[in-house]
């Protein structure tokens, strides 16, 4: 009988089914929160890290000839919308590349660097090619005359533009973006 006397007291102890299937069920609910807030997190902070300046996205539609009349682009250089449909070869240029020829570079997964120089900058270009060298396909050197800062970095729906070579600022673009196809599936 004395167990009798017991099992009421161990009955009282244990939690019953029903508060155990509540714990888990809310001990559930807070870490798919905690999931959700740390995923959500690391997603603002892996947009906000990438360089350049996010463009909206023009598009791709093909142009037969640099004169045929498009939509104006919304950016300078220019960082998507009505391209030619066939591409610049990858590497050092000494003359500016069309602009429709360029977004169809960057469609392909491409980088432009450019410069723009008032006076003669062979330091400047000089520094910009050996960067540029280091990258066998899908970077691009060219000059950009009137541009409003002596150079811009550009991919497909990004900018990036200063005044003075930052090496670090140009791979890190380059990194960033060089190889990502962006034709429309």
């Amino acid at each position: 009988m004395a167990t009798d006397k017991t099992q009421p007291a161990d009955r009282l102890a244990r939690p019953s089914r029903a508060r155990r299937r509540q714990r888990r069920w809310i001990i559930g609910v807070a870490a798919a929160i905690i999931v959700a807030v740390v995923v959500g997190y690391l997603g603002y902070q892996a947009g906000a890290d990438r360089p350049g300046v996010e463009m909206p996205d023009q598009g791709n539609l093909h142009v037969q000839t640099e004169s045929e009349p498009h939509v104006p682009y919304n950016s300078d250089p220019p960082t998507s919308g009505p391209h030619l449909p066939y591409l610049a070869p990858w590497g050092v240029h000494t003359s500016p590349i069309a602009k429709e020829l360029q977004v169809h570079n960057l469609e392909d997964g491409g980088v432009m660097v450019q410069y723009a120089c008032p006076t003669p900058c062979p330091d400047l270009v000089d520094k910009l090619r050996a960067i540029v060298s280091q990258h066998r396909d899908h970077v691009i050197l060219a000059p950009y005359p009137g541009m409003k800062t002596r150079i811009a970095l550009t991919a497909w729906t990004r900018i990036d533009a200063f005044e003075e070579v930052d090496q670090a600022r140009i791979q890190r673009f380059i990194k960033a973006y060089r190889g990502i196809d962006h034709h429309k599936r």
